[in-house]
C-alpha cells in the first residue's frame, strides 16, 4: 500500500485552495497530492525516530532529563522534539530546497517558491514525556496562507492521516467523510487547555456552561490528533483556544477535506483565538454555546471579584 494522498472521496473542492497551481519558481505544475505524499513520507520517518526515544510505560530517563520549559513551566521541549524537527528540516531541504518552513522549535527559513511548510515535530510533548499514548508528527503545506496539503502521523497506532486540497482526506489510504453529526446535547466534544494559569482559569470557567450541554468532554493533549480523530468519527466536534499555526496546519485540512468546517472565534478567552471544528451544523451550535459560556463566565468572574472586594472592605 502506498502512502495515502491519492483517490478517495473528496470533501468540498477548493475549500483549502486549489491543487495544481503553477510553481512560480520552476514553472512546473504543483500537485497537492504529491505534496501530501511527501509530507506523509517525512512524517512517517520522524515518527519512527520518536519511537526510538519513547518507552511508553514510564517516562524515559533520557527524555525527562532533556526536557526544558518554553513559555511556562508546563510547556516542555525535549531532545526528541529537536531531533524530529531536524530530521524533517533535512528532508525538506533535500526534497524542497526553495520552500519556506515554519517549525515549532525554531527551525524556520524563508524560500522563493511560494510554498510554506508548517511543522510540529512532536505534537503532545507532555504526553510523550509521561508515556501517555497520544502524540503525533504534523506537517502541513500552505500557499499564501491557504492550506494545500498535510499529513498527521500517529506512530503508536501506525495511523497516517493525509489531505490534499480538492482531493479529499484519508486514514491509511481510506477516504474520510464527516457526516451531519448528532444533536449538540449528544456530541462528544474535544478541547484543550493553554499553558498559562490565567488562560486555564478562563477555559475552566467556560466548561461550567459547556459540559452540562454536551454528551461529554475529551482532552487528549494533541490538537492535531483531535482534528484527525474528528475527521475519523471518533469525536463529534472540538474547540480550543490559543493554538499555534503548527498545531492545526495539517489537521485542519484533514477536517475540511473530509467535509467538515473550521471556524475561529476571537476573544474567547481574551487575547486568544478559539478554533472550532466539526460538521457545519455543530460548529454553528457549538459557537453559540461558547458565546453563551463566555457571557456566563464573565458574570461569574465579576461576582467573584465583587465578593473579594467586599471581604477586603473595612
Amino acid at each position: 500500500m502506498t502512502e495515502p494522498g491519492t483517490g478517495g472521496t473528496a470533501g468540498p473542492a477548493g475549500r483549502a485552495g486549489p491543487a495544481g497551481r503553477a510553481d512560480s519558481r520552476s514553472g512546473e505544475l504543483l500537485d497537492a497530492r504529491e505534496l501530501a505524499l511527501l509530507a506523509a513520507s517525512i512524517a512517517r520517518q520522524a515518527g519512527a525516530l520518536l519511537l526510538e526515544h519513547y518507552e511508553g510505560s514510564a517516562p524515559s530517563d533520557v527524555v525527562v532529563a532533556s526536557a526544558r520549559t518554553k513559555s511556562t513551566r508546563t510547556d516542555l521541549v525535549t531532545v526528541a522534539d529537536r531531533a524530529s524537527e531536524q530530521l524533517i528540516l533535512d528532508r525538506l531541504t533535500q526534497e524542497r530546497p526553495h520552500d519556506a518552513v515554519v517549525a515549532e522549535e525554531g527551525g524556520s527559513r524563508t524560500g522563493p517558491s511560494g510554498l510554506t511548510w508548517v511543522v510540529d515535530p512532536l505534537d503532545g510533548t507532555v504526553n510523550f514525556v509521561y508515556g501517555f499514548p497520544a502524540f503525533a508528527v504534523s506537517i502541513g503545506c500552505e500557499r499564501a496562507g491557504e492550506r494545500v496539503a498535510g499529513a498527521v502521523y500517529d506512530p503508536l497506532r501506525d495511523e497516517m492521516f493525509t489531505a490534499a486540497a480538492g482531493a479529499g482526506a484519508q486514514l491509511n489510504g481510506m477516504a474520510l467523510q464527516i457526516g451531519d453529526g448528532p444533536p449538540l446535547g449528544e456530541a462528544l466534544v474535544a478541547t484543550g487547555f493553554g499553558y498559562s494559569a490565567g488562560q486555564r482559569l478562563e477555559q475552566a470557567r467556560l466548561l461550567d456552561t459547556v459540559l452540562p450541554a454536551v454528551r461529554d468532554i475529551r482532552r487528549a493533549g494533541s490538537a492535531s490528533l483531535d482534528l484527525c480523530w474528528l475527521a475519523a468519527g471518533r469525536l463529534d466536534c472540538l474547540y480550543e483556544a490559543g493554538l499555534a499555526p503548527w498545531d492545526f496546519a495539517a489537521g485542519a485540512l484533514v477536517v475540511t477535506e473530509a467535509g467538515g468546517d473550521i471556524d475561529f472565534l476571537t476573544g474567547l478567552p481574551p487575547g486568544a483565538d478559539t478554533l472550532v471544528a466539526g460538521p457545519t451544523n455543530l460548529v454553528r451550535k457549538l459557537t453559540e454555546l461558547l458565546r453563551q459560556a463566555e457571557r456566563a463566565a464573565g458574570a461569574s468572574a465579576r461576582r467573584a471579584r465583587q465578593a473579594g472586594d467586599s471581604t477586603r472592605a473595612p
